[in-house]
C-alpha cells in the first residue's frame, strides 16, 4: 500500500467515524438524560445532567398513579404483536398469490398498489377516524390492530419479488407428484421463504410499536395509551422519565434486530431482485 492509498484509507475512516458520532450522539444524550437525578431538563449542565441516578427507571415501573408506563407498554406490545401476526399472514398470502397465480386484473391491482403507495398514509386519517367511529372502534386496541394489519399487504412487492426468485418448476414438479396448491405453499415455498417471513414479521412489528399518529387519533383514554402517546403526555419536569421510557421501549427492537439481522438482509436483497 503506497502513501496515497494510506492517506485515502485514513481520511475514509475519519469521515466514517465522524458520521457515526453524529448519529450516535443524540442516542448517547438520551441515555444519559434517562439517568438524570433531578428529572427536569432545566437542571442540565449544558447538554448533560448534573447528577445521575437509577431512580428514574425505578419510578418508571412503580410510580403509576399519573403515568402508568407498564400499562402503556402492555398496550403497545399487544397491538404490535397482533398486528405482526395478522399483517404478516396477509402480506405473505398476497405476495404469494400475486407471484404464483395469473388472473384477470392482476396487473391492474399491482399498478394501483404502486400508485397508492406513493401517497403518505396520514392523508387518509380523517376517513379512518370516521370509519372507526361508525364501527364503534374508538378507544379499542383491536381497532388499531385491524388498521395496521389491513394496511400491511400494501407493501407486498418486496415479498412478491422474493417468491418470484423461487423457480416455478418446483411447483410444477410437485403438482405432477399429486401435491395441491396448499401443500405446495406450506411444505415447499414457505420453508424456502423463511428470510422473507422474518423480514415481514419484523417490519409488521416495528411500525405499530413506534407509531404515534394513529394511537393518538383513536385512543382517548389514558389507560389505553401506547408508549409513544403516553410519553408525549408527560410534562416538562418529567423529562428523565420520558428519556428512560424511550430507551426502554427501544430495547426490544434493538434485540430483535441483532437476532434477526441476517434473515432481514437476505430477505431484502433477494426480494429486490424482481418486482
Amino acid at each position: 500500500m503506497n502513501k496515497r492509498e494510506k492517506l485515502d484509507t485514513f481520511f475514509t475512516y475519519v469521515f466514517l467515524i465522524l458520521i457515526a458520532f453524529i448519529f450516535f450522539f443524540p442516542c448517547l444524550w438520551l441515555i444519559l438524560a434517562s439517568f438524570s437525578k433531578s428529572g427536569s431538563i432545566y437542571s442540565f449542565k449544558g447538554f448533560f445532567p448534573k447528577s445521575y441516578s437509577l431512580q428514574t427507571f425505578a419510578k418508571l415501573f412503580t410510580d403509576t398513579r399519573m403515568y402508568n408506563y407498564p400499562r402503556w407498554f402492555f398496550n403497545t406490545l399487544f397491538i404490535a404483536t397482533g398486528s405482526c401476526i395478522i399483517g404478516t399472514f396477509l402480506t405473505i398470502m398476497t405476495a404469494y398469490t400475486m407471484s404464483r397465480f395469473e388472473f384477470k386484473g392482476r396487473k391492474t391491482i399491482m399498478k394501483s398498489t404502486m400508485v397508492l403507495g406513493m401517497f403518505p398514509s396520514f392523508m387518509g386519517m380523517i376517513a379512518v377516524y370516521l370509519l372507526m367511529t361508525q364501527f364503534g372502534l374508538i378507544n379499542h386496541l383491536w381497532g388499531l390492530i385491524l388498521i395496521y394489519a389491513a394496511g400491511a399487504p400494501m407493501g407486498y412487492l418486496t415479498q412478491k419479488g422474493f417468491f418470484d426468485t423461487i423457480p416455478k418448476a418446483i411447483d410444477e414438479a410437485a403438482k405432477i407428484d399429486g401435491a395441491t396448491n396448499f401443500q405446495i405453499f406450506t411444505k415447499i415455498n414457505l420453508p424456502l421463504a423463511k428470510p422473507m417471513i422474518v423480514y415481514t414479521a419484523l417490519t409488521s412489528f416495528t411500525w405499530p410499536w413506534s407509531d404515534f399518529i394513529l394511537p393518538k387519533l383513536l385512543l382517548k383514554e389514558k389507560n389505553l395509551y401506547t408508549v409513544a402517546v403516553g410519553l408525549m403526555s408527560l410534562d416538562e419536569t418529567q423529562f428523565a422519565r420520558f428519556a428512560a421510557g424511550s430507551v426502554f421501549i427501544a430495547l426490544p427492537i434493538v434485540v430483535l434486530y441483532f437476532c434477526l439481522v441476517k434473515n432481514m438482509v437476505n430477505g431484502i436483497s433477494e426480494g429486490a431482485i424482481k418486482g
